[in-house]
């Protein structure tokens, strides 16, 4: 009677520090779920859905003694693919072609760390509420739901452990109630100490292989000779580099506007002459793409938005009068 007094009194003692911990707005809740996903170190696998296609990932996530972040993805189905990041330096090895492909971190998150460092700036946009706390891979976890106040953007339902803050389960939802994408763990583990062996590129570049720097120049939005005429409320330019085209010809310029949570891409390439480009809408997963032809220039426009937010965006691109 006593030992089980004991582990009573510590149990309730254990549920109290943690109870203190959880915050009680959901604003607050979104800080500590985008804190958790760069800040602890966790193991685990998860699926992502969009319509019919599942895949399942093995992610490895770990933070040392300089606060750096180090993080291991691996495909599990299809081909092989594996994206190894340190700190911003992001490298994405495919051995079935033999290809190392050098980039920088994206505005576009991936999971668990979906959401901006400082999410407050969401609440202009975004109907924020707590949900039902619910079980995910045998945790609880706290539901948060952002509604969109407008038509430019989709709502997003997070579902983060209530112990740690890491986000367990993330949804996009359309204007419909449709579920758009969804990344969810199977299996996680949290706390575990830093292991530098799991988060090793499992594959080794050979001398045949080809390397892309995919990285870019940076360069003002302002200095490209492109001007965008209708923006979106809350969306910003994030990301704005110039690269080499993929056909070899000349530059390609990309842009990225995000509001925090939502990002759409904007890609402005040289047009071949003898290419014929079906302008118009078009769908690949959960991105809708939107393409246009300006001179001799081919403009795509693509995100994990409502087809309205691209042809707006695409209708605004014009070449800027020197």
């Amino acid at each position: 009677m006593k030992r089980f007094l004991i582990v009573l009194t510590a149990a309730l003692c254990w549920s109290s520090v943690v109870a203190a911990q959880v915050p009680g707005d959901p604003i607050s809740w979104l800080g500590r779920i985008s804190n958790a996903a760069h800040k602890l170190n966790y193991t685990g696998s998860f699926t992502y859905q969009s319509g019919k296609n599942i895949e399942t990932s093995r992610i490895a996530h770990f933070v040392d003694a300089n606060g750096d972040e180090h993080e291991r993805l691996e495909a599990l189905d299809g081909s092989p693919r594996e994206v190894v990041r340190n700190q911003e330096e992001v490298q994405c090895f495919l051995p079935d072609q033999k290809l190392l492909i050098i980039d920088q971190s994206s505005a576009r998150r991936s999971f668990p760390a979906r959401l901006p460092q400082s999410p407050a700036a969401l609440g202009e946009h975004y109907r924020i509420r707590k949900g039902e706390v619910v079980r995910i891979a045998g945790m609880e976890s706290q539901q948060i739901i952002l509604e969109p106040k407008d038509d430019m953007r989709f709502g997003h339902h997070f579902w983060a452990d209530v112990a740690s803050g890491l986000l367990l389960r993330a949804r996009i939802v359309s204007d419909k109630g449709e579920t758009v994408e969804q990344f969810a763990f199977t299996e996680v583990n949290i706390g575990a100490p830093f292991d530098k062996e799991k988060v090793r590129p499992r594959f080794s570049r050979g001398s045949d292989w080809k390397v892309v720097n995919a990285r870019g120049n940076e360069v003002k939005v302002e200095d490209t000779g492109w001007a965008f005429r209708h923006t979106i409320p809350g969306f910003r330019p994030v990301v704005s580099v110039l690269r080499p085209s993929r056909a070899g010809h000349g530059e390609s310029y990309h842009v990225v506007f995000s509001d925090g949570l939502a990002a759409i891409s904007v890609f402005i390439e040289p047009l071949a002459a003898k290419n014929h480009v079906q302008s118009g809408m078009s769908a690949s997963g959960a991105f809708n793409i939107f393409r246009r032809a300006i001179g001799d220039r081919l403009v795509t426009v693509l995100g994990e938005v409502p087809p309205q937010a691209l042809v707006r965006i695409a209708d605004g691109v014009e070449m800027r009068k020197r």
